[in-house]
């Protein structure tokens, strides 16, 4: 499927007075106040399947954290087919693969964007063993370094139900958001990603429900959410 410069743009960045923009700031405060007992700063990002609109939802989360003055770093965790460098024009050279594979050290593979308070860790190249390098004690280690710098850790993961690198880092991380393709995905789908999530004791903080078409004619697409998703029924 053919791509333009439209599919990477980050609404919150370019207009960040719009509904959309508003949207996706209520979802950072719904993430905010999805839990009061535990200080959420690490959350995993992912869909079910692709095409659902998880990494355009991260890019513009992660915008908003910033913009609230939140040090924020974005990390590119989809080894298998990495595209957050492309919504901030960056290489793809460096990244989380190098870091992993002991390459490069951490100060190396983080990126200033153009956003204030916001770093990013592009996937760099796609390794042959994803799910082993998300898995593995360094992966650990370079989530404990990052903590201690950055208020909030976003990562962006392939679809739960494709490979199990979601599951991996969900179980790492102190939450999971996962978003869903309104109109497309069918409920038994979304419930077996939830389900895969929960068998790993994965914190799922909440679902996005993505493309929601509105009545009026402003934009194609809205966002809705609805928390405490851990609920089975």
């Amino acid at each position: 499927m053919r791509t333009s410069v439209n599919d990477y743009r980050i609404i919150t960045d370019l207009n960040p007075r719009s509904y959309i923009s508003e949207a996706y700031r209520t979802l950072r405060t719904n993430i905010q106040f999805s839990t009061i007992d535990d200080n959420i700063r690490s959350i995993v990002i992912t869909s079910p399947e692709p095409s659902e609109g998880k990494t355009t939802t991260i890019a513009n989360l992660a915008v908003a954290f910033a913009q609230e003055g939140k040090k924020v770093i974005l990390i590119d965790a989809d080894l298998r087919k990495p595209t957050l460098h492309r919504y901030f024009m960056k290489s793809n050279r460096i990244g989380l693969s190098n870091l992993l594979a002991g390459q490069f050290t951490l100060q190396q593979a983080i990126v200033d964007t153009h956003v204030d308070h916001l770093s990013l860790i592009c996937s760099g190249p796609v390794p042959p063993n994803p799910a082993e390098m998300l898995n593995s004690k360094r992966m650990e280690q370079q989530l404990k370094e990052l903590q201690e710098t950055y208020d909030i850790i976003l990562l962006d993961t392939p679809p739960a139900l494709v490979v199990t690198d979601a599951q991996v880092l969900s179980a790492k991380c102190d939450g999971v958001v996962v978003v869903l393709n309104s109109g497309k995905v069918k409920r038994d789908t979304a419930l077996k990603a939830l389900e895969r999530l929960n068998q790993v004791n994965a914190k799922v903080l909440g679902v996005v429900l993505n493309n929601k078409e509105r009545k009026h004619k402003e934009s194609p697409y809205y966002y809705y959410y609805y928390y405490g998703s851990n609920d089975k029924e």
